[in-house]
């Protein structure tokens, strides 16, 4: 039988998950384990800065050359930051797999940062902050998290903010750079049309100069505090709420269970109880959701909903009852059956993308040190009981726990 997937390490220990697909378009990234979390006072916003930086020239290409790599020959090169992860990825024909994993080594290994150029991107990063400033919707959701964890990197904005955006230089970067972009630190992932001794064969090549030191940057645990409801005055149509906590991280064995019991209660289906209890039967609301942001040692859970202000008590005494319902109630085996095999078939469907299945196991592994196959996630899935989802529900979604935050519409 034909393997998932080959995970292997480089001479220089970097790493690698490759999954071997007969595709026209192949998929690889390189995931740095260091994000919004590992910034020091002062570096807040640095790790999506840099992320943004990298771009703007290496010792052996102008900004110009590095976005016309793979853009030449219809690829993509793109990159994202999360509160404990920067990544660096791209999707291109099967052809062009060294062009790929050279650019991406040049940009990760090579940068220079011209200061005319940092302080081009320092505007950019501006607009960019405005942007969510502008958006209630989105902005609602970087302040509850910092709410909730509050005095603690994991509260932190991803994007910072004007004061320490100003201040950035390539000293910071450097020195950011320098403790965290480390061989162990680091996973590269692919999903392809190539064979697992060329791909290493590749990496190698071009990976070699790649920094083994030991990491700098040691990350320090949450701690929870007493929860607190504010409420923000805003020249808007909506009111916009959001209620929850801190809550199971990465290493905690009941996160499925919590994931499982999230898609329940306001997943992304049509079908979850907030939809169908608070939109579609009073029809009080067009965007409510719940949500669980998983971290390596937290989490964090949230219910969001926007409302007309006329509906706002009854939208959150709808959503109070529902959560006392499933901390009150055991789930019936067939709705426990129908909620496993709904999550089982979104998780299956977001791995036909092998883009999302690339990073995936990209994620995993720098993570967790390990990938798990499909059929091993849905064996986690089916040993979930009733009796764990409630008792899960009576630990997690108590109102009494819950942090509150809303922005107040006209």
């Amino acid at each position: 039988m034909e393997k998932e997937f080959h995970i292997f390490e480089l001479s220089n220990g970097l790493r690698v998950v490759h999954k071997e697909v007969s595709r026209p378009v192949a998929h690889c990234g390189l995931l740095i384990n260091a994000g919004t979390r590992d910034e020091l006072e002062g570096e807040e916003g640095l790790a999506h800065f840099i992320e943004h930086a990298i771009f703007k020239g290496t010792k052996n290409r102008r900004a110009y050359h590095i976005l016309n790599r793979l853009d030449s020959v219809g690829g993509e090169l793109d990159a994202y930051t999360t509160k404990e992860m920067t990544c660096f990825y791209a999707s291109f024909l099967t052809e062009y797999y060294e062009r790929a994993i050279e650019l991406i080594s040049d940009i990760t290994l090579y940068s220079t940062f011209p200061e005319k150029e940092l302080e081009k991107e320092k505007a950019v990063v501006m607009d960019e902050i405005l942007v969510y400033l502008d958006s209630p919707a989105d902005q609602i959701y970087d302040d509850f998290e910092s709410q909730v964890f509050e005095k603690h990197a994991l509260g932190n904005p991803i994007l910072g903010k004007a004061e320490s955006l100003k201040k950035f230089n390539k000293e910071m970067i450097h020195n950011y750079m320098s403790r965290l972009y480390k061989t162990k630190n680091m996973v590269f992932t692919s999903v392809g049309n190539i064979s697992v001794k060329r791909l290493k064969n590749k990496l190698e090549k071009h990976f070699s100069s790649l920094s083994t030191d030991h990491i700098k940057n040691p990350r320090y645990p949450f701690t929870p505090r007493k929860a607190k409801k504010v409420k923000v005055k805003r020249d808007s149509f909506q009111t916009h709420c959001m209620l929850g906590k801190s809550t199971f991280g990465g290493d905690n064995p009941k996160r499925m269970g919590l994931s499982l019991l999230n898609n329940i209660l306001g997943g992304p289906a049509m079908n979850s109880i907030l939809n169908l209890k608070i939109r579609e039967k009073y029809g009080y609301t067009y965007n409510i959701e719940s949500n669980y942001a998983l971290y390596s040692d937290s989490g964090l859970f949230s219910i969001y909903l926007a409302t007309d202000p006329k509906y706002t008590n009854r939208s959150l005494k709808a959503v109070l009852a529902e959560l006392k319902a499933l901390r009150n109630k055991k789930l019936s085996s067939n709705k426990l059956h129908l909620a496993k095999q709904q999550l089982k078939g979104q998780m299956a469907i977001g791995r036909e993308s092998n883009n999302n299945l690339m990073l995936s196991y990209g994620k995993s592994l720098l993570m967790k040190n390990k990938v798990k196959t499909l059929a091993e996630v849905y064996a986690d899935l089916d040993s979930i009981t009733a009796e764990e989802i409630q008792d899960i529900a009576q630990s997690e979604l108590n109102p009494d726990d819950f942090d509150f935050l809303s922005f107040e519409g006209k």
